[in-house]
């Protein structure tokens, strides 16, 4: 909701200075507004178009991120010093920093569900293609990523937006592109990511107030949880706060050490071999990585809370 709609206004200021500047909590309320639609999807086959197209903004922003970093060149007197801050928040940006590293490289939640569409078979079990689909998805990730994270610290070094295309400007048309791709981005990784919820939710729903499925219990549902995640975007929208928050808070559990705990109890690896050292290691870092980005996210919300108008 937050990157949405900062890049949409962007966007509009880029592609028309004479226009009327308006407020930043106007253009995530006009992102939120397109997804009380597409949530009404009934499940991930549906939106595999949405997907798709995400999936190709996603490498095409990235690569016009780096490179128009690389264009650019680096700022004067640039600085990769840490920022003078005191100890204790430097210990909290850091944990913030696991946290948003955390969102950026989760999404197994989304798996399970993705694998769950597969057929499978004892002679052709779905894992094998979903293996080769996890590759290539980290693959794709660290050639969007890395570039990004390192040019644009060379260009910008401390002084680097959460969102390195807001620091740059020329060429415009490129770069006004560039963040309309990413709304296209967000839109289908927003959908993506909310499936799961939805289908949680409605089975939950029907269970405890025995109601049927169907067209009805999607809208009420669906836009509920549209709406809470709206306001919640429009109340804080700090972004790197809200990634490290919500890495630590909902994504390091099935990312870190939940595929752990369950592959435990499942298989009862031999105690003390290498599997079940892994998996115990695995788990306590995932923790720690939990525990840690949930309370730097928050503390750095209130941090910047403090020195925000709401709703501005």
């Amino acid at each position: 909701m937050v990157t949405g709609g900062k890049c949409l206004k962007k966007f509009m200021e880029m592609t028309c200075a004479s226009c009327t500047p308006i407020r930043q909590s106007y253009w995530i309320l006009i992102f939120g507004g397109i997804h009380f639609f597409l949530s009404q999807l009934p499940n991930f086959n549906s939106v595999a178009g949405v997907s798709l197209a995400a999936a190709v903004m996603s490498l095409s922003y990235s690569t016009i991120a780096w490179a128009g970093s690389l264009a650019h060149g680096q700022i004067d007197n640039v600085s990769y010093a840490y920022k003078s801050t005191s100890s204790a928040d430097y210990m909290f940006r850091v944990f913030n920093a696991l946290g948003e590293i955390s969102f950026a490289f989760a999404g197994h939640a989304v798996v399970l569900e993705i694998q769950a569409t597969i057929p499978s078979t004892p002679e052709k079990p779905s894992k094998i293609p979903m293996w080769k689909g996890a590759l290539g998805a980290y693959f794709i990730n660290a050639i969007c990523y890395f570039p990004v994270a390192l040019i644009g610290y060379w260009a910008f070094g401390q002084d680097v937006d959460d969102n390195v295309l807001t620091d740059l400007k020329r060429p415009a048309w490129l770069i006004a592109s560039a963040n309309l791709m990413v709304v296209v981005h967000v839109i289908g990784s927003y959908q993506v990511y909310a499936m799961p919820v939805f289908d949680m939710v409605e089975r939950l729903v029907m269970k405890r107030f025995n109601l049927p499925p169907g067209i009805a219990l999607r809208l009420v549902t669906r836009s509920a949880y549209v709406a809470f995640t709206l306001f919640a975007g429009v109340t804080f929208p700090f972004f790197g706060d809200l990634l490290g928050f919500f890495g630590g808070f909902g994504f390091a559990p099935t990312s870190y050490f939940l595929p752990c705990v369950m592959w435990l109890i499942i298989k009862k690896p031999k105690r003390f071999s290498t599997k079940w050292f892994i998996n115990w290691a695995s788990i306590f870092v995932g923790v720690f990585i939990m525990i840690a980005s949930t309370i730097g996210g928050f503390r750095n919300i209130v941090t910047d809370s403090s020195t925000y108008r709401f709703y501005t």
